[in-house]
């Protein structure tokens, strides 16, 4: 039902939604007259900002077309490696004759577009062959496709490990540290040849009860039948989806926003005055921000309560009860590679010593090939994307891949 609600309401502001893109175009545009008359750029600047805060935001492009590797601007095109029905193995294929180090990295499935990670990938370019999930928005697949359950996560990053082979190196950021080490501990266990070579985990839930957080405590004081019936809808009819249980994006969303009301009001106070102003470049910036941060993707609800229980309520990695299709994960077991866990001091939603916990549960793992990276002055986002990721992370990680590879 209110999934519904939200599509009436998308329905409803449509046409508030062209007037003020009409509006704008008039009072800015330089053929117009109406953009040189008395207070036009006040006008142009409350219609374009009405314009983003009605419309709808579609999946962004990755948009890497060119790197430097070994100093030299190469180009990227984008390849499919592999196609599941909830994933695409999407693989960033560099114009350049070397033998780089394969990196998989693993985004999020957490209401963002793998997207999100595009200024991570960027940086990993120079120097690796760079694979990411891609994950799919789940109105999007049909309910004939079947359900898709954390354990099915954790098959697919097996299944990914096992196709780029022995040398791979898999980089997880958030909320796939978990499904990530279950599937590595079970491939271990198994004692499978293909093993990646190291393990970076950054800012995920390895063990939620260290320094809880708004989202930890959240899903710790509500039964698992709360978060079912008051966040899981069917979708609608006008997508390929239609019934399917989901989470969707848009309620994320709006949980995204409630965290930093505030700021997020400032900022768009400020890109008014960016626009009244004429200051091109910053409302440029707010422009790229809030494209990826409004564009939202349903998750299966199967998976998403998956999550919140095993994760979140009974913190079933730390505490060693762990199942995957009844197989128990014991971290323990892997022996063969190297692990680096990264955090930043001021994240806010996967707290300090959560990803740490990680180097506890690997005791397999000989200490000197074990790392652990506290980026001081950092919060959540700042660890995988911004001037801090590209200039002190991303070279450590580089680093620690060389010397372990």
């Amino acid at each position: 039902m209110l999934y519904a609600l939200h599509e009436m309401h998308h329905a409803l502001l449509a046409p508030w939604n062209v007037w003020a893109k009409t509006h704008h175009e008039l009072f800015s545009h330089p053929f117009s007259p109406l953009a040189y008359a008395p207070g036009a750029k006040r006008v142009a600047a409350s219609a374009e900002l009405i314009h983003r805060l009605t419309r709808r935001y579609e999946k962004p492009e990755f948009g890497l077309q060119r790197a430097l590797v070994g100093g030299v601007e190469v180009a990227v095109s984008e390849r499919v490696a592999l196609r599941k029905p909830f994933c695409r193995l999407l693989h960033f294929e560099r114009a350049a004759a070397r033998r780089d180090p394969v990196v998989l990295l693993v985004a999020p499935l957490s209401g963002h577009f793998a997207t999100l990670l595009r200024d991570t990938v960027r940086a990993l370019l120079p120097d690796h062959e760079v694979y990411i999930t891609d994950w799919v928005d789940a109105k999007m697949v049909p309910i004939a496709d079947g359900a898709f359950h954390l354990d099915d996560y954790v098959d697919y990053v097996r299944d990914f490990l096992r196709h780029l082979g022995p040398e791979v190196h898999v980089v997880s950021v958030c909320q796939p540290t978990v499904p990530v080490l279950a599937a590595v501990s079970l491939m271990a266990a198994d004692a499978e040849p293909v093993a990646p070579r190291t393990m970076t985990m950054m800012g995920g839930p390895i063990d939620a009860r260290r320094s809880p957080t708004a989202v930890t405590s959240l899903a710790l004081n509500r039964p698992l039948s709360w978060f079912d019936r008051r966040l899981i809808e069917r979708v609608p009819a006008k997508y390929p989806g239609f019934m399917r249980r989901v989470y969707p994006g848009f309620l994320q969303h709006a949980g995204f926003v409630a965290m930093n009301q505030d700021r997020h009001a400032d900022a768009h106070w400020d890109y008014y005055l960016h626009l009244v102003a004429g200051d091109g470049e910053s409302a440029g910036a707010h422009r790229r921000f809030y494209d990826e941060y409004n564009a939202v993707l349903d998750m299966p609800a199967e998976y998403y309560l998956d999550t919140i229980r095993t994760v979140f309520q009974e913190f079933a990695l730390a505490n060693g009860t762990m199942r995957v299709r009844g197989q128990p994960v014991r971290p323990q077991a892997i022996t063969r590679s190297a692990l680096l866990t990264i955090e930043g001091a001021l994240d806010d939603i996967s707290g300090n010593g959560q990803t740490e916990a990680a180097h506890a549960l690997c005791s397999g793992i000989p200490a000197r090939r074990r790392e652990h990276y506290l980026v001081p002055d950092v919060g959540h986002y700042g660890i995988f994307s911004g001037r801090r990721w590209r200039e002190t992370i991303a070279p450590r990680i580089r680093e620690f891949i060389r010397r372990h590879a």
